[in-house]
């Protein structure tokens, strides 16, 4: 029987010769992940369940990215409330404020592997697909049942596979690219599909660029975002792995995939405007448009790449006195080899604000509140009312070079100028 991937790693994980979209599977999990925000109530459901220890300690993954170090009391309680968890239960895999957003510490440390199931209590797990694995967000009640059984049910998944053809022009990158194609498709246009990024495009992408086409698979309603593994997916986990791992491909002729053809030839830099992800327009509609503040950061464009990007258009410049610019490196391996390569002087220099690497203004919940009437550049993935503080700010959403470049002018630019 032909088979997608994702239909391919949930019938492995479910100890299936095979499955198709539409049929219930019990997954066995691989990976579990849960930060500072959404652990304590999964481990408060665990507890009401009654099972003293969980499934496998080795298998569950806890990290403190949102609210990093600390910005309240309620914060500060619920790092302790972790903390205890993790020492009880004798979890091996926890990062404490120190090292950065789940979605890049996960792969930097070696915890995703192809083939595999990772589950997180966040939506954006799905960036982990670009590395092959099966990855999705579920809920922190669903995490509390993974903790305490090791399992979890899946409807499986159709694929929707985006066959992305043509050459990126200068400053043109993934985010473009992903933007584009949620502004074609709407936010709902995959809703519960696994979306499966191909092509040529992507095949010449880094593995940090995947991730941020995978990171938005949920902006479009997708279970999953997903892309094959290839000699750079292989590059990538070499010196960060340390099990054995299968990678699975999709059989084109399998019943429950269908295919949408992307030219990007030509594809100026994107924007997604307030105040949802969907309304995207060419930057072209909507430059000049002032600005408050630009957050560089985020599990989406927080990787060295995005910072070699911003710092190459920054330096020797000056971000604009009317704009305040945070950047915030998506872990401490990325400020690190940022530190190392002299990014963060370029950085500094121009007057942007460098913080510790953390979930940052992304989620309205820590550093960099909007106050009301303010608008925000941000390269993150989600811009509706509220998100990164007042309901009366606008969130625009673009990538790391649209990022800098409007940071000199003070309102929205286009790079390639």
């Amino acid at each position: 029987m032909s088979m997608t991937m994702a239909e391919k790693i949930l019938a492995r994980a479910a100890g299936l010769d095979e499955t198709k979209a539409g049929n219930i599977v019990m997954a066995d999990i691989d990976v579990a992940m849960t930060h500072d925000l959404t652990g304590p109530l999964s481990v408060e459901s665990f507890q009401k369940i009654g099972v003293d220890h969980v499934w496998d300690p080795e298998k569950i993954v806890v990290l403190f990215d949102h609210q990093v170090p600390a910005d309240s009391l309620e914060a500060a309680q619920n790092h302790i409330f972790m903390r205890e968890f993790v020492e009880n239960q004798k979890i091996t895999n926890f990062y404490d404020v120190r090292e950065g957003v789940c979605h890049q510490v996960l792969p930097e440390k070696g915890h995703v592997v192809p083939g595999e199931v990772v589950v997180g209590s966040d939506s954006h797990t799905c960036t982990h697909g670009a590395l092959g694995s099966f990855a999705t967000g579920i809920g922190s009640t669903d995490m509390a049942m993974v903790f305490a059984t090791g399992k979890l049910w899946f409807k499986v998944p159709e694929t929707i596979k985006f066959e992305i053809e043509g050459k990126l022009g200068k400053n043109v990158y993934s985010k473009d690219v992903v933007l584009n194609i949620i502004g074609q498709i709407g936010a709902d246009g995959a809703n519960y599909q696994a979306c499966e990024f191909g092509g040529e495009t992507t095949s010449n992408m880094s593995v940090s660029d995947r991730m941020a086409l995978c990171n938005m698979a949920i902006e479009m309603g997708g279970k999953t975002g997903l892309v094959e593994v290839d000699d750079k997916t292989i590059n990538y986990l070499k010196g960060r792995v340390n099990k054995p791992y299968e990678s699975f491909t999709t059989d084109e002729d399998a019943e429950s995939l269908t295919t949408m053809y992307v030219d990007v030839n030509g594809l100026e830099p994107q924007i997604a405007c307030p105040h949802n992800v969907d309304n995207v327009k060419p930057v072209g509609e909507v430059e000049g448009t002032p600005i408050d503040q630009i957050f560089m950061g985020s599990c989406t464009n927080g990787r060295l790449d995005d910072l070699r990007v911003a710092a190459e258009i920054l330096k020797g410049k000056q971000v604009s006195n009317d704009v305040r610019m945070l950047v915030i490196p998506a872990s401490r391996e990325i400020y690190s080899q940022a530190l190392e390569e002299g990014l963060m002087s370029i950085f500094v220099d121009s007057g942007a604000l460098v913080c510790n690497p953390c979930c940052g203004p992304c989620l309205g919940g820590h550093v960099g509140f909007l106050g009301p009437g303010e608008v925000s550049l941000s390269t993150s993935n989600r811009n509706f009312k509220g998100r990164q503080g007042s309901s009366e700010a606008e969130v625009y959403l673009s990538s790391a070079a649209v990022a800098a470049a409007s940071a000199i002018k003070g309102a929205i630019t286009d790079p390639r100028k």
